[in-house]
């Protein structure tokens, strides 16, 4: 599933990043039919390499790389879960994308995403180690609670509840981070960990009942229902769109002085909830009332990134503003989900 819009967009990702890294190069990428593994792997393929994808397909889509895989280009598909994953392939890179990164899905299959965090990490630890591949592992803003430092640095230790609802997620890629960085240690692995904060745009699924709640807001609006606000909407996110989010990780992959380092990834403009619903509002012109309903536990109150590790590391920052973000986003909401 590829249109103009991705396709723009990921020909400004490719003014930024190099080709010549990936070239040749054989990648696995974990999570390759998600939102973010997918536009990876659109990059992957142009850049010349050769893609293997593993995907068990329980958040993932594979109509997200469907014309990948008809082009006969450099790139196959494994359908199979992470955690049990095996290969004698050569690897160069290893970027680690799968997980579940809804709280609606995360909450629903708790062990299954605890697994993928740490079983799974630990099977592209071990493949990273025995090929001397360079390992990219997703991460999240999630790493750090109901944070107390905003704008949040890497070098704040967070605020968990370790066996709240939230838990199986923060918990799970915690550990991750922990055991990566013991294979850092031990064994000098090359490992990358960015810390990604809230991204949306084309691919981003558009179901969910609470998590998601730019994709959601944008179908309530486009289709004239009410748009569902948890909380009184005063909770903060810093929302960056999706080929900013890409930029920031294939340059962290690329980038020696990347290595061993924990890196936030995200925009630094802070929005609450209920301004977001307004601006979609706004741009989609919609009828839809605003309906508000219980905040969840352990919903954190605030989000946003310091990205000056992002800056100092890569020479580079996101530079789509929310409205244009949006605009696009909603665009391929309309083309792809009205009226189908």
């Amino acid at each position: 599933m590829i249109d103009q819009i991705i396709h723009k967009d990921l020909e400004s990702i490719k003014c930024t990043v190099k080709s010549d890294a990936f070239a040749g190069k054989k990648v696995l990428v974990t999570g390759g039919a998600g939102f973010i593994g997918s536009w990876i792997c659109d990059l992957l393929v142009d850049f010349g390499a050769h893609v293997t994808v593993v995907d068990d397909l329980s958040t993932g889509r594979i109509k997200n790389i469907d014309h990948l895989l008809t082009s006969q280009a450099r790139i196959k598909f494994v359908q199979a879960d992470v955690c049990t994953f095996k290969t004698d392939e050569k690897l160069d890179f290893i970027l680690h994308m799968a997980g579940h990164a809804s709280p609606d899905e995360y909450q629903t299959h708790p062990i299954e995403t605890l697994q993928t965090s740490a079983i799974g990490t630990f099977i592209m630890a071990e493949l990273a180690r025995k090929n001397d591949a360079t390992l990219l592992f997703s991460s999240t803003s999630e790493t750090y609670g109901d944070t107390e430092v905003i704008p949040t640095p890497e070098t704040y230790w967070g605020k968990v509840n370790p066996i709240g609802p939230r838990s199986c997620y923060d918990e799970g890629k915690r550990f991750a981070e922990a055991l990566l960085m013991a294979y850092v240690k031990q064994y000098d692995l090359d490992v990358r960990i960015p810390r990604i904060f809230n991204s949306y745009g084309p691919r981003l699924r558009e179901d969910g009942l609470y998590g998601r709640a730019l994709s959601r807001f944008i179908l309530q609006a486009l289709t004239n229902q009410p748009i569902t606000v948890y909380g009184d909407g005063k909770q903060t996110r810093s929302f960056c769109y999706v080929s900013d989010t890409v930029t920031s990780l294939m340059l962290l992959a690329t980038n020696q002085k990347a290595k061993g380092k924990v890196v936030n990834i995200g925009n630094t403009k802070e929005i609450t909830i209920l301004e977001l619903a307004e601006e979609i509002k706004e741009i989609t012109k919609t009828n839809s009332t605003i309906e508000f309903y219980p905040l969840p536990k352990d919903d954190p109150k605030r989000r946003c990134p310091d990205i000056t590790k992002l800056r100092q590391t890569t020479g580079w920052e996101p530079s789509i503003n929310l409205q244009n973000g949006l605009a696009k986003t909603i665009k391929w909401f309309t083309n792809n989900f009205i009226g189908v």
